[in-house]
């Protein structure tokens, strides 16, 4: 029996640290988290699915070399989420009642969706996601890296 693998849902803040200034710890820290976790996807241990509103969002950086190395990471190791796009419009527009941000709010819903682990750097999001108790796992890269047992 082939058990299923699990879905990783990292919003473009998580998808983009890599890419920020690499001067404080904590980034640092979270940049090699999400560097094993993107090794473990292209490994084949997880799935990493992809939403329109991540495309929407890398669309809109205006760093051209990171948009296109993101652009070509979602090519090469994400998978389109096939969702109900009305059930996810409609969880969008509670979240965004619960003050959270419109994108937020977007790549919360899918990632519910698809029942899939939701990865983001975004502190404040995290704690809105723990605080209205949504359907999924919720935390920073380094989180999931040891809640899940990467190394």
């Amino acid at each position: 029996m082939k058990t299923k693998t699990k879905s990783i849902y990292l919003d473009v803040c998580a998808l983009s640290r890599p890419f920020d200034d690499q001067a404080f710890l904590r980034i640092r820290l979270e940049t090699e988290a999400v560097n094993l976790i993107l090794s473990t996807i292209k490994a084949g241990q997880y799935r990493l699915v992809v939403s329109p509103v991540h495309r929407e969002e890398i669309k809109a950086i205006s760093e051209a070399f990171e948009r296109i190395e993101l652009e070509a990471r979602l090519a090469t190791l994400g998978q389109s989420i096939k969702a109900d796009i009305p059930a996810v419009r409609r969880r969008a527009e509670k979240l965004i009642d619960l003050n959270f941000g419109v994108a937020d709010a977007a790549h919360v819903a899918f990632a519910e969706q698809c029942g899939a682990e939701f990865v983001s750097c975004d502190d404040a999001l995290a704690r809105k996601c723990s605080k209205h108790k949504i359907d999924i796992w919720c935390g920073n890269p380094v989180a999931f890296c040891e809640k899940e047992g990467l190394r």
